[in-house]
């Protein structure tokens, strides 16, 4: 069994199946604070709302922050993500999938994708709730005191170059021992602050989503799609 073998995936049946209790808590946008950097816009220049999170996680990134080494902080790559741009990845990432294994089969080519993008539909037609559609899932990165992206093994930016994923597991064989290092870290203070890692994305962590409910074991997720 490989790594990604034993990857719950995001579209698991359990994951799906997990209640939603909706707290309709209100976002933050990250323009207009310091306390947490955040990059550039990702995947589309005029994504203007990468910056929204929900207010605890943002609370929680800041205290997770606050127990990493003096010399590192987090740097936001995206939160809120809307469902047109989340369909719009998940078919880029398909074509990217399909061309590379011209005789897979749709469904193969389907649960190969979202190993690295959570679709907005199933399998079966049924509607979705992508992780970072609740504003509770963050792709977040270290930065050295000056802002400069440390060593992850690969930049969260590059994902969809990673064609097998290999790079993107958080616990991966394909990197060096100073990007492990740097995973471990930043992983270690993320899980203290009660944030759920999707072990197929080293960047990505999430709270109060269904993912989150799933692998806590609550009763219920707290935050579904805006």
């Amino acid at each position: 069994m490989t790594a990604s073998d034993s990857i719950v995936s995001v579209i698991d049946p359990a994951v799906l199946a997990m209640p939603l209790e909706e707290c309709n808590e209100a976002m933050i946008d990250l323009i207009g604070q310091s306390a947490l950097l955040f990059g550039p816009s990702p995947e589309i220049p005029d994504n203007h709302d990468y910056t929204k999170i929900r207010m605890t996680v943002y609370e929680k990134l800041l205290t997770a922050q606050e127990h990493l080494p003096d010399r590192f902080r987090f740097c936001l790559y995206e939160g809120y993500r809307s469902l047109t741009l989340q369909s719009q990845l998940f078919d880029q990432r398909f074509q990217i999938i399909q061309q590379q294994y011209p005789d897979w089969t749709h469904d193969d080519v389907f649960q190969e994708s979202v190993k690295l993008v959570c679709p907005v539909l199933n399998l079966d037609g049924s509607l979705n709730m992508p992780p970072h559609t609740t504003g509770g899932a963050i792709d977040i990165y270290l930065v050295d005191q000056h802002g400069a992206i440390l060593d992850m093994g690969i930049r969260a930016a590059d994902w969809m170059q990673d064609l097998d994923g290999s790079l993107s597991q958080t616990i991966s064989s394909a990197i060096s021992e100073t990007a492990r290092c740097h995973r471990a870290i930043m992983s270690q203070v993320l899980e203290d602050a009660g944030f759920v890692n999707y072990p197929g994305e080293y960047w990505h962590w999430s709270f109060g989503d269904k993912y989150w409910a799933y692998r806590y074991k609550k009763p219920f997720a707290l935050y579904g799609s805006v």
